[in-house]
């Protein structure tokens, strides 16, 4: 069993896909053993956004804190606290906080190699 706190993984820019103004920090990788899924927190600060992406594998949102816009090339939802999203492999989809509080989110993906 591997356990840990957030804060002690280090917090990173997320600059793919032109983000802005928000970090990422893996909490369970390869790196610490995992072999199946990969969890990682999300942190958007107020203006901040993911733009429309999309990935070969699907994935889960879960919302800890704060309030954003999930969104797809034909959909806008607003998601809060204690919300999941679950993103199909493929699908173009982005975050984007429009809100004066940080919007925070954990985002679960397979490990693909």
């Amino acid at each position: 069993m591997i356990t840990g706190r957030y804060d002690e993984r280090p917090e990173e820019p997320v600059t793919m896909y032109g983000s802005t103004g928000t970090t990422i920090r893996w909490l369970i990788n390869k790196e610490n053993g995992a072999q199946t899924f990969a969890m990682r927190r999300f942190v958007i600060q107020p203006g901040g956004e993911i733009p429309l992406h999309g990935h070969e594998a699907d994935h889960e949102i879960y919302i800890l804190s704060g309030e954003g816009i999930a969104f797809t090339e034909n959909q806008e939802v607003v998601v809060k606290e204690d919300m999941f999203v679950y993103i199909p492999s493929n699908e173009p989809h982005g975050y984007r906080n429009s809100s004066d509080l940080p919007f925070v989110f954990l985002c679960v993906i397979p490990i693909l190699d």
